[in-house]
């Protein structure tokens, strides 16, 4: 009964809302017509012998009234019938056929007051179009209803699918990726009523199923896996690769085609989205032959990058330009009060959140939600099989606001919305659908190490290697006691005698290069460049005696790994503690991160391109907290906390995504799953042949559905 009192009130208000926008229209033109006649000495609207002001208004008003009826009654159908004329001689028709309802809306008038020569209509028409579109859509810019009704008046479908009318229809599926929110995150929004809809999926029977992300908890590594099934090789958002040279950062075009093609040889298909799928805002296709905003693509040139079209094929229809460039305004003076309340209320942990900042969250949060947005419902109404998009908006906001507060409970109240949005348009879609919500990994919130501890990793590494740092760093607790344990280690290296392998401290490069110190959320990489290989413990402390102790005794400090020439490779931690990777369990130092840590650290370790020192800061389970080497309030990247519990939210009707009592754990094993149900819902994919990828003949570059050549990131 409460569904249905609130259902009524929804409806009364949505008809309020309509009503007053079609007075305020009706308002508009009357008086742009009454500006229009006084402008234009053709077009009258009184009688031979002249009225007074208040009955030409009425005149006006009832040509407005006319004019606004006959267009929402008899445009469409002409515009149905003129559909197969071209499209030069169809723009040409719409002046003549616009001016010519408008004779006919003052012939309608009464007593014959409304005469315009046939030239001043097609002139008089125009403007009245482009003021009433311009008014409605303006006062639209928020109202998705009118914004769900456009869309169906474009697709010919203004009611909800018939059932019966798909009867044994093969459904196709919608995977929603909510960038950033973790399971915890999401059944907080429910429980505090910010999600309605999800609620209600739950109440009807939906699954939440958490799982498990990889020791990277990105979105480079989790989306890598999701979509192409292997996110091999993938140490971090960011590393350093000495066989190429190469710093790769996942969200770079040339770096994100390159992990693709990586991914796509490694497995031997396109993806998860190659049989007729389509790949909104993400960071890879999947194979996927329908694509917006997707970033492997953008680094593409040529005609056929479809990629960068979604922009195009969103902000063709003017409309959607306006109400896009209003929440964009809107959105971007919400951040700058924000940050301002933040500021003035001495709100922490805290980062700059000035310059360009609030115009790339408005970006996020509106630009890239309306166009994905847009382009999902395209496929639903288009019956493609399958979708994967990807909403950014929560994952923006909360490095910066932190992911728990009202700044980013005002995202999930959008993005629920927008998740309604895609629902409803699911119903006038010519087959069913079913959603599929999941996300790519959490965020934990803490203060920046740099802020907890007055300087960076980079800093700390620096100091600990004996070389120069900022005069600032040097003053502070951290950075003393590297630089001092530095200096004594140095000094016993120079007088350590020769070992038993013959080599000694003396037997260094003359001048090492400088290390590379990356940050990925609270995961740290440092690589030493001259070194071809991945150096091991004894080769960093011969070079370095005090650094890995410097690190592995850090307050902000977790855990280290490093390779070791005598143990394999070895965790370090605080108070001497040292394991051998192949004996790690999830007890020791890794105790504090949680189940299943030390097999993500485990399979880490065996990538090819893991860095030299791989550094995760330290986890307090009382408060939830880590340390972001980054200037991150909110962050992802390594072990600890919320960052790495995602979810899964799938419909009662496909299969349960793991056993009971099993865990889902991994990107990969997340691909397994999705791959599973679009075999339930549309029968077997059919994956490319290992001849097909061939890379003795670089036949993966034909899995990528664009041409040209690829554009290089910089500082590559």
């Amino acid at each position: 009964m409460g569904d249905g009192r609130w259902g009524g009130a929804d409806r009364w208000r949505s008809a309020g809302r309509t009503l007053t926008r079609v007075v305020v229209v009706w308002a508009v033109s009357t008086l742009t017509l009454l500006l229009l006649a006084g402008l234009l000495p053709d077009f009258e609207l009184q009688s031979a012998d002249g009225d007074s002001l208040t009955r030409t208004a009425l005149t006006a008003a009832w040509a407005a009234g006319a004019f606004g009826l006959l267009g929402a009654l008899v445009w469409p159908v002409i515009v149905r019938a003129l559909l197969l004329v071209p499209a030069l001689v169809l723009g040409l028709l719409v002046f003549f056929l616009n001016g010519s309802l408008l004779l006919l809306a003052l012939w309608l008038i009464p007593d014959g007051r409304g005469a315009a020569d046939p030239e001043t209509a097609v002139v008089v028409a125009a403007v009245m179009s482009a003021v009433a579109s311009a008014t409605s859509t303006a006062l639209a810019v928020r109202d998705d209803d009118a914004y769900r009704r456009r869309l169906y008046r474009l697709t010919g479908r203004t009611r909800p699918r018939d059932p019966r009318d798909t009867a044994g229809a093969v459904p196709g599926t919608v995977f929603l990726q909510l960038d950033g929110v973790g399971h915890h995150v999401l059944r907080g929004a429910v429980a505090d009523g910010l999600m309605p809809t999800v609620a209600g999926w739950l109440d009807a029977g939906h699954r939440l199923t958490p799982w498990r992300t990889d020791w990277s908890s990105q979105t480079g590594a989790s989306q890598l896996g999701i979509l192409h099934g292997s996110n091999e090789d993938v140490p971090a958002f960011r590393w350093y690769e000495k066989d190429t040279g190469r710093l790769m950062v996942s969200n770079r075009p040339a770096s994100a085609v390159e992990l693709q093609r990586r991914a796509v040889r490694r497995t031997g298909d396109g993806g998860l989205l190659t049989v007729d799928g389509a790949s909104r805002g993400n960071l890879f296709s999947g194979g996927a032959d329908q694509l917006a905003l997707v970033l492997s693509m953008a680094a593409r040139r040529g005609r056929r990058n479809r990629s960068r079209a979604g922009y195009f094929a969103y902000f063709a229809d003017p409309a959607n330009a306006v109400r896009t460039a209003g929440s964009l305004v809107t959105e971007c003076v919400r951040e700058m009060y924000q940050s301002t309340r933040a500021r003035l209320r001495r709100e922490t942990p805290r980062v700059s959140r000035g310059g360009t900042y609030p115009f790339v969250r408005a970006f996020a949060t509106v630009v890239e939600r309306d166009v994905v947005v847009s382009a999902v419902m395209g496929d639903m109404l288009a019956g493609r099989t399958a979708v994967y998009a990807d909403l950014v908006a929560y994952d923006e906001v909360a490095h910066h606001s932190g992911p728990h507060g009202r700044d980013t409970d005002q995202v999930l109240a959008r993005l629920d919305r927008a998740i309604a949005l895609i629902a409803t348009v699911a119903e006038h879609a010519p087959r069913p659908y079913r959603i599929v919500l999941l996300s790519d990994h959490g965020q934990s919130p803490g203060e920046t190490f740099e802020s907890a501890y007055g300087l960076t990793l980079k800093d700390l590494v620096r100091a600990g290697c004996g070389l120069p740092v900022p005069r600032r760093v040097r003053r502070t607790p951290s950075g003393s006691e590297a630089r001092d344990a530095a200096r004594d280690a140095l000094r016993s290296a120079l007088h350590r005698p020769v070992d038993e392998s013959g080599e000694s401290a003396r037997e260094l490069p003359a001048r090492p290069s400088e290390p590379v110190v990356l940050a990925s959320g609270n995961l740290g990489l440092v690589s030493f460049p001259d070194v071809p290989h991945r150096m091991t413990r004894e080769e960093i402390d011969r070079r370095h005696p005090a650094l890995l102790r410097t690190l592995a005794h850090h307050p902000g400090v977790g855990f280290v790994l490093v390779a070791s020439a005598e143990h394999g490779s070895v965790v370090l931690a605080r108070d001497g503690v040292e394991v051998p990777v192949a004996e790690l369990a999830d007890d020791g130092p890794l105790a504090v991160f949680g189940r299943g840590s030390a097999r993500a650290v485990r399979r880490t370790d065996g990538f090819p391109h893991v860095a030299d020192i791989m550094v995760n800061s330290m986890y307090d389970p009382a408060t939830g907290t880590v340390h972001a080497f980054e200037e991150q309030i909110g962050s992802h990247g390594g072990l600890g906390g919320e960052q790495s519990h995602a979810f899964l939210l799938s419909p009662p009707d496909l299969s349960p995504p793991v056993g009971a009592g099993d865990e889902l754990v991994g990107a990969e094993h997340v691909h397994r799953v999705l791959r599973r149900w679009l075999r339930e819902s549309s029968g077997p994919q059919v994956p490319l042949g290992p001849l097909e990828i061939s890379p003795s003949t670089g036949a993966s570059e034909s899995l990528l559905p664009v041409d040209g050549p690829v554009t290089q990131d910089k500082n590559h």
